[in-house]
């Protein structure tokens, strides 16, 4: 029988039960389907949300098969019981006595109360008839969900801006970063600005400064080396293709064939971040790519253009991940990317081109010239007319 050390761990602002052990397919099957775990490439570990009942259904699902050493993780939360902090002032109730919400940082409910349940439902709801995209929604009810939570019994509704500005001084303690930590805030704002209609709520809290950090991208002898190594045809052709026109993961994947129109070399992007359609362009080179592709795998005149395992539905964005993935380690690039990292490429090297930075803006579908104006930091084309003043140093 292997063992399975389930051990603290702490990320993404967050802690969470570490699942170490010697890995089998049957196992990783059971993780990621029952208990819905996340793989960790930075701690090399499967991951689950640190709850009592996810433990316990962690238990049932392995007896007979793990053996699991638990000693780190009480260890752990006996140490973080002991040092639990109020995080709440005296919150008044109607018609109940005064209850104070604490930080419940070694034990957590593990569900909402039929309150908080109500009340999160009640805002996913709101967000839903507004129309927001369906990763808004999914972020925002994920903050609140940890947020409510905390609160227990505790309606949100009664809390004051000096209750919410502790509770972000926790999240900011507890190691949140600085996007996650706005990601927290505008959900929160959501609901006490918008749905709760209490305006300028938000209005003394102070916002985390944003660090300002480069774009990743891959050289253009990293992408050919990604793409000659990237397997398949299908595969070749989504990489060539997002990298050649920037789009984002979620364009490329849900792309149809009519949005292809390879008589005017163009590709019609439909509904993208912001509800936002545009026009990108289609090389000539991905004219001839697509053409072989749709013959080889018989792609339909109507449908995604990349179609998932399932008849109707779209490749998914995860694995379009871990194609780019198995690509760089086949090509031996140990660079850090993800297939964003492609667009950003897209847009650096047709700036180390000398394009106009307004027509990059365009292609992207940018609202801001500020974000496209990133690249500038990482194009090297002023870089290499600039002389260092060692060169003028008679060294050698």
């Amino acid at each position: 029988m292997i063992t399975m050390y389930v051990r603290p761990l702490h990320h993404r602002g967050q802690d969470w039960m570490g699942l170490y052990y010697e890995h089998y397919p049957s196992v990783n099957a059971i993780l990621r389907k029952e208990l819905l775990a996340r793989w960790s490439r930075t701690h090399r570990c499967w991951y689950i949300p640190l709850e009592k009942d996810i433990f316990d259904r962690l238990k049932k699902l392995l007896s007979g098969k793990v053996e699991l050493d638990t000693i780190e993780l009480k260890q752990f939360l006996e140490e973080r019981k002991a040092n639990e902090e109020p995080v709440f002032s005296d919150v008044e109730h109607p018609g109940k006595d005064t209850l104070r919400a604490y930080a419940l940082t070694g034990r957590s409910y593990p569900e909402l109360s039929p309150v908080n349940e109500a009340v999160l439902k009640r805002v996913v709801q709101h967000l839903v008839l507004k129309h927001y995209s369906k990763s808004t929604i999914t972020t925002y009810r994920n903050e609140l969900h940890v947020f409510f939570k905390l609160l227990g019994p505790i309606s949100p509704e009664h809390l004051s801006p000096e209750d919410i500005r502790r509770y972000l001084q926790k999240c900011v303690t507890d190691g949140l970063t600085e996007s996650s930590l706005h990601s927290r805030i505008n959900a929160l704002k959501y609901y006490y600005e918008r749905v709760l209609n209490k305006e300028k709520f938000f209005f003394d809290i102070p916002r985390p400064k944003k660090p300002l950090l480069l774009p990743r991208f891959f050289t253009q002898d990293e992408i050919t080396s990604i793409i000659k190594a990237s397997g398949n045809l299908k595969h070749r052709t989504m990489l060539m293709l997002t990298y050649s026109a920037g789009l984002r993961v979620s364009e490329t994947i849900s792309l149809r064939v009519p949005q292809v129109d390879e008589g005017r070399r163009c590709i019609f992007i439909h509904r993208a971040k912001g509800k936002k359609d545009r026009i990108v362009q289609l090389s000539p080179v991905l004219v001839i790519v697509l053409r072989e592709y749709k013959k080889e795998y018989k792609v339909a005149a109507e449908g995604y253009l990349f179609s998932g395992q399932h008849p109707g539905h779209p490749y998914s964005a995860r694995s379009l991940q871990l194609v780019l993935e198995r690509a760089k380690k086949r090509a031996g690039i140990l660079k850090p990317g993800s297939i964003h990292a492609l667009r950003h490429s897209f847009a650096t090297h047709l700036l180390d081109k000398g394009t106009d930075v307004t027509m990059i803006m365009k292609l992207l579908g940018h609202n801001d010239i500020k974000t496209t104006l990133r690249y500038l930091h990482v194009t090297n084309r002023d870089l290499l007319q600039v002389v260092s003043p060692i060169d003028d140093l008679k060294l050698m």
